[in-house]
């Protein structure tokens, strides 16, 4: 199950175990039983001073296995073989189950802590992963640490592709899903603080209250992708007092499969990618705010003196210079059937949920590199691909669309207008399109359509402040000002062409050095 190089690794991991516990697994006389019995021999055999393996599990989930603390009522299980994208997941979840301390703040393991259910009973979540999903770490390690910390939580961790009969029958289409006490929690990738924020029903109010509390800022920057990132460690460099408040550290990056093209980083994974960028900016004295969205911007000349940022849960910051850099997000189709299938056929991310389709016919909206590369990815795992493309020809690198052309369970429809994404009985059953030449509409079967048509600016709460765009991107000059003294914009969310990370780091670089020279000449 494990080469030695891995089994290796994991022994210097477990090491750091500190208290007993034990492994209780429910196991049937399948090959999946047969393979998690290997594994769990072998990390109960490298720790065995501390580690205990039961194999009398009678979960009705085989096979499956819960870690529990000795001495507590903690309640984490593993239904599947945890390998692949959340072998670190398990990793994890042995070391924090063992008393290693998890690298958390401690004011987020003091709010998982208190964390109660209004009725007096328990949290009981289910999180659905597949095991090449690059998004689904985040969910399983931050419900697998709450199960840990907090008794009040019971986790279980499911790989969709062991058990498939329940998927289908919860009509599970996307991953990761998570489910609370049976109902549908949330779906795609959220970070603790994020799920701890939407079980706590007064998070939002405290959250206003510690940042009407905050001193101004002499540079605010708004949005934590590259171009924000990249803007905080300039800013900070300068000495002058910075804060970052972010929705989501990191922006699309976390969503990124490969990177492969930022200079002096051969390559690299988006997650990982984010993840260093925050650790950037943290080196620095920058006050860091995350789940934070903003919901309007008031300029110097009308707020007395400092341009004001006021967040969604009702909080302001204020500041003497402002960096907009909120990215962008997937552009929707807009056709009849996208909202009402969306997890249920429709999808946004082929590297997560193409093994959901495995076997099944599935389309991809979009010719350009991102819908050509999901094309090529998901001809590897489903029956079949059809791309749909707008404009009359592929749009996306000759190398990709000669890979494409090669494969011989992919159609290629050019010149072609998607209208609908028909469905029955609230799945995804088929696309329609219609030919822009003839003006002939015709009906694809199929039972999932992934959307991959590009970006649109995360500008909306500037309009009728901040001059836009007509494809609502933030206007700026050569060193990135906008209309209002000030306020600077980076990244994704302006009219700057291209958009690459590396040209968006770049930009934030220069924004913030635009914003020191902005207050050394104005005070």
């Amino acid at each position: 199950m494990l080469d030695d190089t891995l089994k290796a690794q994991l022994a210097a991991y477990l090491e750091r175990v500190q208290q007993p516990f034990e492994i209780v697994a429910s196991l049937s006389d399948s090959e999946n039983s047969r393979e998690m019995l290997e594994l769990l021999q072998t990390i109960q055999s490298l720790r065995s001073d501390k580690i205990t393996l039961r194999t009398d599990g009678q979960d009705a989930r085989k096979p499956s296995f819960s870690l529990q603390r000795t001495g507590s009522d903690t309640s984490l299980r593993f239904a599947g073989l945890p390998l692949g994208h959340e072998f670190t997941s398990l990793v994890l979840a042995l070391l924090w189950t063992g008393g290693h301390p998890p690298k958390e703040t401690a004011e987020t393991l003091d709010n998982i802590r208190a964390l109660s259910p209004a009725d007096g009973g328990d949290f009981h979540f289910e999180v659905f992963m597949s095991l090449s999903c690059h998004n689904c770490p985040d969910v399983v390690q931050a419900l697998s640490l709450m199960a840990i910390l907090n008794p009040k939580v019971k986790t279980t961790v499911i790989e969709g592709g062991a058990f498939q009969e329940e998927v289908e029958r919860r009509e599970i289409m996307a991953v990761p899903m998570v489910f609370l006490n049976g109902q549908v929690f949330a779906s795609g990738r959220m970070t603790v603080d994020e799920i701890v924020a939407k079980l706590d029903t007064n998070a939002g109010a405290k959250e206003a209250a510690k940042l009407n509390a905050k001193a101004p800022y002499d540079v605010l920057i708004v949005g934590g992708g590259p171009a924000g990132a990249a803007a905080a460690v300039y800013a900070a460099r300068k000495g002058i007092r910075t804060g970052i408040a972010a929705e989501r550290f990191g922006g699309q990056t976390n969503d990124t499969l490969g990177i492969e093209n930022y200079i002096s980083v051969l390559e690299t994974d988006g997650p990982k990618f984010s993840a260093a960028l925050e650790a950037h900016a943290k080196a620095y004295d920058v006050d860091i705010m995350n789940l934070q969205r903003a919901d309007a911007i008031v300029p110097a000349a009308q707020a007395g003196g400092l341009v004001e940022v006021k967040m969604a849960n009702g909080g302001v910051l204020k500041a003497k210079t402002v960096i907009l850099s909120t990215g962008a997000r997937w552009r929707n189709v807009n056709v009849p059937g996208e909202a009402e299938y969306k997890n249920k056929g429709v999808a946004y991310c082929p590297h997560c949920d193409g093994p959901l389709f495995k076997g099944k016919r599935t389309a991809v909206i979009g010719g350009g590199n991102s819908g050509v590369e999901a094309a090529i990815d998901l001809a590897g795992v489903v029956a079949h691909v059809t791309v749909v493309e707008f404009a009359e020809q592929l749009k996306a690198d000759a190398v990709l669309v000669k890979k494409l052309q090669s494969l011989p369970n992919v159609t290629i429809h050019t010149n072609a207008q998607t209208t609908e994404i028909t469905g029955v009985d609230g799945k995804v059953n088929g696309l329609k399109y219609k030919d822009r030449a003839t003006g002939v509409e015709h009906l694809v079967p199929l039972e999932g359509v992934f959307v991959q048509i590009g970006l649109v600016p995360n500008t909306e709460f500037l309009r009728g402040t901040v001059e836009l765009s007509k494809f609502g991107e933030i206007i700026v000059d050569a060193k990135g000002a906008t209309n209002i003294p000030g306020v600077f914009a980076a990244g994704d969310c302006t009219t700057v062409p291209y958009k690459q990370i590396v040209i968006a780091a770049g930009d934030g670089a220069k924004a913030a050095l635009s914003a020191f020279d902005h207050l050394i000449r104005h005070g």
